[in-house]
C-alpha cells in the first residue's frame, strides 16, 4: 500500500508542477489543485496508515503505533477548505481577467 500511495503523489505531484508551467491560466489553477492535493496526501501519510485504529489513547500503558495520529487529519481537512476557497477566488480571478483581456493567456497576451 505504501509503494502505491507514493507512486500516486508521485503522480499527482508531477502532474501538477507540468500543469503549473503551461501558458493558460486555466491549467495553472487545475496544476495547483493537483499539487495541493499530492502535498495532502503526503502530510495524511505521514500520520501513519493504519486500518481499525483507535483515535485516542486509553489510560493503559500500549504501543501508540496502534493508534492513529489526528493531527495529519485535522491539518489535511483545514488545507482541504482552504485550497477550495483557493480555488474559488482563482476561477473568479481567472473570469475577470479573461473578461478584460479578451484571452486566458498567464501573460495576458497570446503568443505568435
Amino acid at each position: 500500500m505504501e509503494l502505491i500511495l507514493a507512486i500516486g503523489i508521485g503522480v499527482l505531484g508531477g502532474s501538477g508542477v507540468y500543469l503549473m508551467l503551461r501558458p493558460r491560466t486555466f491549467q495553472v489553477i487545475i496544476g495547483l489543485s493537483l499539487l495541493s492535493y499530492a502535498v495532502n496526501l503526503y502530510i495524511f501519510s505521514m500520520g501513519r496508515l493504519t486500518v481499525d485504529g483507535a483515535p485516542v489513547i486509553g489510560h493503559d500503558p500500549v504501543d501508540p503505533g496502534l493508534y492513529a495520529d489526528p493531527v495529519p487529519q485535522a491539518l489535511v481537512l483545514t488545507a482541504i477548505v482552504i485550497g477550495f476557497a483557493m480555488t474559488a477566488l482563482f476561477l473568479v480571478v481567472l473570469l475577470a481577467a479573461r473578461g478584460l483581456t479578451g484571452t486566458d493567456h498567464v501573460d495576458g497576451r497570446e503568443q505568435p
